[in-house]
């Protein structure tokens, strides 16, 4: 008697009756928690990655054109402001309340910057800088008509100007251009732009997929 029961329980792994699990249900059921796991992990990346790091900007309008165009896709770094403030020359896109939209331009002058635009000269402390990536524009321009001014668009062609007269970039602020210097609602219309109202810098075209390439700044 007492070998039957040793027997039957031993049959059974216990005293309690009840199917052996399959090995083959046990290895599905953990790689789909495997899989449910990667994929809730990968979903918290990307929203880390799109809410805290980079964000997709559609460029609206010709302001940065020849550099960027109308209905490019870019990517913007938003941590890198988080660790240094913006710097002269750099593609920013920020924030305009009164527009209720975002707007991408380019840094020529930082706090504490004096700034000075004549025609197609821009002086920063008094020095004339080299504006590398308008230097062909600024050519085909003149040589399509002579005398003729890339950047000519009456009174906010120039600055300081009668809207803004004073030239020197106040603290927390920035004085920004877009590359279409004749196409372009900037610091010259809109006045200086707190940095605080900075998304970030633009790093990066993606779309159209012919043009992807990383910015230049």
């Amino acid at each position: 008697m007492d070998e039957q029961d040793g027997r039957a329980e031993g049959e059974n792994g216990s005293g309690e009756a009840g199917a052996p699990q399959k090995p083959g249900n046990s290895r599905m059921t953990g790689e789909i928690v495997e899989w449910i796991k990667a994929l809730a992990i990968a979903g918290l990346l990307v929203f880390v990655i799109r809410w805290f790091l980079v964000s997709p900007f559609i460029v609206d309008g010709p302001s940065m054109e020849p550099n960027f165009w109308d209905r490019e896709r870019i990517i913007v770094n938003k941590i890198i402001y988080d660790i240094r403030e913006p710097k002269r020359g750099e593609v920013i896109v920020f924030h305009v309340p009164e527009e209720k939209r975002d707007f991408i331009k380019r840094v020529i002058g930082v706090p504490g910057d004096t700034v000075r635009v004549e025609g197609d000269n821009v002086y920063i402390n008094g020095e004339l800088i080299e504006e590398s990536y308008l230097k062909k524009a600024i050519a085909e321009a003149q040589a399509n008509e002579e005398d003729r001014l890339y950047n000519d668009i009456g009174p906010y062609s120039n600055f300081p100007n009668e809207a803004y007269p004073d030239g020197k970039v106040p603290d927390g602020m920035l004085f920004v251009m877009g590359d279409h210097r004749n196409n372009s609602e900037d610091s010259r219309r809109i006045g200086y732009i707190p940095i605080d109202r900075v998304v970030g810098r633009a790093d990066l075209v993606f779309w159209p997929l012919k043009d992807f390439h990383f910015i230049k700044h």
